[in-house]
């Protein structure tokens, strides 16, 4: 097991560029606690600077609290991005979503990872720990960091119809 997941890491380092460091805010519930470190692992490895928001145990935790907190967080610094990880990435996604400013997206593979960021400017990557492979989590989060937004004046005209 720990031989596949050194393999892994090695693959994901070699296959994304360092880079200056950027800012990315990463929390979770109890059941995204794995995922969560594995995740800031690649993303320590990949230079981002990152904020880990909690929680630091798999003790039983209100999902909400840490979304919002996030939320915030990326809000106060509009060159960040978060990523939030619970069961199934729902919870987190819809509760982010209440921040004025905040387009979080729930992506379940590369593709939507891509648009999300292409066509909604996502500034938050939600993920469910539980319905998630952390191989496939690990593709989706470099896809979704690589990806920028298209801009244009029909994604604009959208995004802002969001609020």
């Amino acid at each position: 097991m720990e031989k596949n997941k050194a393999n892994l890491d090695a693959t994901f380092s070699k296959k994304v560029p360092k880079r200056n460091m950027k800012t990315i805010y990463i929390a979770s519930d109890h059941a995204g606690i794995t995922m969560k470190k594995a995740l800031k692992e690649l993303l320590e490895k990949i230079n981002y600077k990152v904020h880990d928001l909690g929680p630091q145990t798999d003790d039983s935790v209100d999902y909400p609290d840490y979304a919002k907190k996030l939320a915030k967080a990326v809000k106060s610094r509009p060159d960040s991005k978060g990523i939030l990880i619970c069961g199934t990435g729902i919870g987190m996604c819809m509760a982010a979503n209440k921040i004025k400013g905040i387009r979080a997206a729930l992506c379940y593979n590369e593709d939507t990872a891509r648009l999300s960021r292409e066509h909604n400017d996502a500034n938050i990557l939600c993920l469910g720990a539980r319905t998630t492979t952390l191989n496939m989590a690990k593709k989706i989060t470099v896809a979704w960091l690589e990806t920028k937004h298209e801009g244009g004046e029909r994604h604009q005209r959208r995004i802002k119809k969001i609020g």
